[in-house]
């Protein structure tokens, strides 16, 4: 993309209405604008990071054997008030009439609707396992919206449904969803830590949020310092096989994790004091197992290998693909502006022509540009006539992780020069060795 073709409303002030670094730098690298409160309208490069989690999301979820669905985004009250929770769930829902005074709800989760699906179409156990997944638009009516996209009203997420003949098989589906999720973040250069917490309005016993430590979290968190050293790395996961999903599961949840709903003062002192951390985190992510609630309110159930009907164990898992934009900026920014991790970065490589106009340096960015996008990679071209500080500038708030700069001096010499945006560091390149080192990086990741 050439940056005189692209839409990017960067902003050189700090918006005054924006309190935490996520939601000043995507407001100034011009990645959303505010519709109204807590609702945004998502700009082009806001939208190509969201599609980049999103697919990462899509793929961890299909290598787990889960199968993507798309539900409505208003649900009729109707099958809210047979499961029992439409008037507990509170004033977040958003609840309306059609013209035929019909009542309806924004959807803020799917339990009820995805187990109307399945008691309309599976009646055997031997169609068990099966999860379902959606990433839809969900509206919750947060009685004060703020920090962006982080704690909005409209927010885009990932929200998958098991269903499973009895507790030993939710279990694996537990196991497995957790296993994924730890995946799905590690390819977006986070580090997220699972830690048990409160169920809320979702109901049921087991439950895990995903957090990721950040300064400016909205839950407090007591954990075992030991646990951030976890990584799966190049891991080979086999998500059918039992014993491994419940290790992995065991080895992030064994170490004291809690949020400071679930927190445990006589547990946490059994930790190491050396090993015991209280900081902030940002929730980006949940699962749940609960049973046969839903499954025992609204009927959904099958016939097991003993001719017996008996409900489906069930439970719900959910990723904050919007949100999760705002927890990596958190996450990885300095005073510059955003530092993008490879796995979602908008576009791969910037490509900053010091001397706009000038034949050979109009020539080797022309020649990058076309040889990146031969090999597949989405280089951004700032091709604009502006001063070679404000190109920088540029580069440096939205973020890229690779910069490629061409300058007289350097097409003279025959090189350019290759510029790792997390750490500052340069190397002069020849165009070929240059582009080979960037794709070189996209390969692994």
């Amino acid at each position: 993309m050439r940056l005189t073709r692209y839409f990017l409303p960067v902003l050189k002030e700090n918006p005054a209405e924006a309190k935490i670094v996520s939601h000043r730098l995507m407001l100034r690298a011009g990645m959303i604008k505010q519709a109204s409160a807590g609702i945004y309208s998502w700009l082009p490069m806001g939208l190509k990071v969201m599609q980049r989690i999103e697919r990462i999301v899509h793929e961890e979820q299909a290598r787990a054997g889960h199968l993507p669905v798309l539900m409505p985004t208003l649900q009729s009250a109707d099958l809210w008030r047979e499961s029992g929770r439409y008037d507990d769930y509170g004033e977040e829902m958003l609840r309306m009439q059609d013209r035929h005074g019909r009542d309806m709800l924004y959807t803020p989760t799917a339990e009820e609707l995805i187990t109307d699906i399945f008691r309309a179409h599976v009646s055997s156990y031997k169609d068990l396992p099966l999860t379902l997944y959606q990433i839809q638009w969900k509206f919750r009516d947060e009685i004060r919206p703020r920090f962006g996209v982080m704690r909005g009203r409209e927010f885009y997420m990932k929200d998958g449904y098991n269903f499973d003949v009895d507790y030993e098989h939710a279990l694996h589906a537990y196991n497995r969803h957790m296993v994924s999720y730890l995946r799905s973040y590690e390819r977006m250069g986070l580090q997220a830590i699972p830690m048990r917490a409160d169920s809320g309005p979702i109901g049921g016993e087991d439950t895990h949020e995903f957090l990721v430590l950040a300064e400016t979290g909205e839950s407090e968190v007591f954990y075992d310092s030991a646990i951030t050293g976890l990584t799966l790395g190049d891991r080979d996961i086999d998500y059918t096989n039992w014993d491994q999903c419940a290790l992995i599961a065991r080895e992030w949840t064994e170490p004291y994790a809690r949020t400071d709903e679930t927190h445990d003062e006589a547990l946490f002192n059994q930790v190491p004091e050396a090993r015991r951390k209280v900081s902030r985190g940002i929730e980006v992510g949940q699962i749940f197992y609960f049973g046969t609630k839903y499954s025992d309110a609204m009927g959904a159930s099958v016939v097991n290998d003993k001719g017996e009907q008996v409900p489906v164990h069930m439970g719900s898992h959910g990723i904050g693909v919007s949100r999760l934009l705002g927890a990596i900026i958190e996450a990885s920014h300095d005073d510059n502006g955003i530092v993008w991790p490879e796995g979602v970065t908008p576009f791969h490589c910037g490509i900053v022509n010091l001397r706009q106009g000038d034949a050979g340096t109009d020539r080797v960015c022309e020649d990058l540009y076309a040889a990146m996008t031969a090999a597949g990679l989405e280089p951004l071209y700032d091709d604009r006539e502006e001063r070679a500080g404000a190109k920088f500038a540029t580069m440096d708030l939205i973020g890229l992780p690779w910069r490629i700069t061409v300058g007289p001096r350097g097409v003279k010499n025959g090189v350019v020069e290759l510029t790792c945006r997390r750490t500052g560091e340069s190397e002069e390149l020849k165009p070929e060795m240059a582009l080979a080192r960037v794709k070189e990086i996209y390969s692994s990741v």
